[in-house]
């Protein structure tokens, strides 16, 4: 598979760990109320999500991974490059098996946004708060955000998966 080389970034974020460039973004999304924020890889080889980045590392340590599903999830997500939108328990219970964990902390509504280089989608951010908290405005801060971080999260997810 043959990646481009992600745009616009210059020396300071060339030279900028990993860790480092998932925390900024993690930071400018609590400001706008997001309440967990984790970014995995896609390996669809293997199937499985890859946790390189989390703000809750006893429920979501980044050593973890979750099964890689071919659903509605990733229909929307990774086939059609489509922010997945649930603003209620019910609408992400049929796709996330660890949905009671994600109720039991207060959390009723996600978006996992999609990131790619130009070829297929290497990975998500995947965001988190209360229930009915992504309405369209929030939607569309939180994907300005991540659109304006997209050069800098695929060379961040490019360096974590060289180490």
């Amino acid at each position: 598979m043959t990646r481009n080389r992600a745009p616009c970034l210059d020396q300071k974020q060339l030279m900028t760990p990993a860790e480092d460039i998932f925390a900024d973004l993690h930071a400018r999304c609590v400001a706008l109320g997001t309440r967990l924020f984790t970014f995995t890889a896609l390996d669809e080889g293997s199937l499985l999500h890859r946790r390189l980045y989390t703000s809750h590392p006893v429920e979501y340590p980044v050593s973890g991974t979750k099964p890689l599903e071919r659903d509605g999830w990733y229909d929307a997500c990774v086939a059609a490059r489509q922010t997945f939108v649930a603003n209620t328990p019910p609408e992400f219970a049929r796709y996330f098996f660890d949905h009671a964990l994600i109720t039991s902390l207060g959390l009723g509504s996600c978006i996992n946004v999609p990131v790619a280089d130009g070829g297929p989608v290497l990975g998500t951010v995947n965001l988190l708060a209360e229930a009915g908290h992504f309405t369209p405005s929030r939607l569309a801060a939180y994907e300005s955000l991540i659109e304006a971080a997209r050069p800098a999260l695929c060379l961040a997810l490019s360096k974590s998966l060289e180490s």
